[in-house]
C-alpha cells in the first residue's frame, strides 16, 4: 500500500490574559494555555499538524478590542503565509467582540487559515467546524454571552 504524503499544517498558538497579574510566576496562565495548545497539536500530528516555534502571547491585554501586539503580529504572519491553523485555549482568548470575530473570520477565510478552540470543540479545519462558522452570527452572540457569564462567575467565585 502506498503511503500518502500528508500536508504539514503550521499551527500558531495564541494566548491572552486580560491582566498582567501572576504573569511573573514560573508557570502562568499564558504558559498553561500554550501547553494545552501544544498537547492538542500533538494529538493531531497524524493529520500533519506542527506547532510553530513563535509565541503569540498577549499578557495584560483585553479581548474587547484587537489592539494587541501579539495579535497584530499573528495577523501579519497570516498575511505573509506563515500560518495554516490558529490554536486557542478558548474562543474568548481570541476575542470577546462579535464584530472583531467577524473581521478575524474574514481574514482567516481570505488566507485559508483555520482555527480551533481546544476546550470548546470548535474546529474550522473540518466540515462541521466550517458549517458552524456559516451559522455563526446568532449562535456566536449566544455563545459569547454564555462563555462571558461563565468567565465572570468563575472570576467572582475564584475558580
Amino acid at each position: 500500500m502506498k503511503q500518502e504524503n500528508i500536508k504539514t499544517i503550521r499551527c500558531a498558538i495564541y494566548t491572552r490574559k486580560s491582566t498582567d497579574e501572576g504573569l511573573d510566576k514560573e508557570f502562568n496562565t499564558l504558559e498553561a494555555q500554550r501547553e494545552s495548545g501544544l498537547n492538542y497539536i500533538k494529538s493531531q500530528a497524524y493529520q500533519g499538524w506542527e506547532a510553530l516555534a513563535d509565541h503569540y502571547d498577549d499578557g495584560g491585554f483585553s479581548g474587547g478590542n484587537m489592539n494587541r501586539p501579539a495579535l497584530k503580529r499573528l495577523f501579519e504572519d497570516i498575511k505573509a503565509g506563515k500560518i495554516d491553523m490558529i490554536v486557542v485555549y478558548k474562543i474568548d482568548r481570541l476575542t470577546r467582540s462579535l464584530t472583531d470575530f467577524s473581521k478575524m473570520v474574514e481574514l482567516f477565510d481570505e488566507y485559508q487559515v483555520s482555527f480551533v478552540s481546544v476546550t470548546q470543540n470548535f474546529n474550522t479545519y473540518d466540515s462541521m467546524g466550517r458549517l458552524s462558522l456559516l451559522l455563526r452570527e446568532l449562535p456566536f452572540v449566544h455563545i459569547t454571552v454564555l462563555f462571558s457569564s461563565n468567565h465572570l462567575s468563575n472570576t467572582i467565585i475564584g475558580t
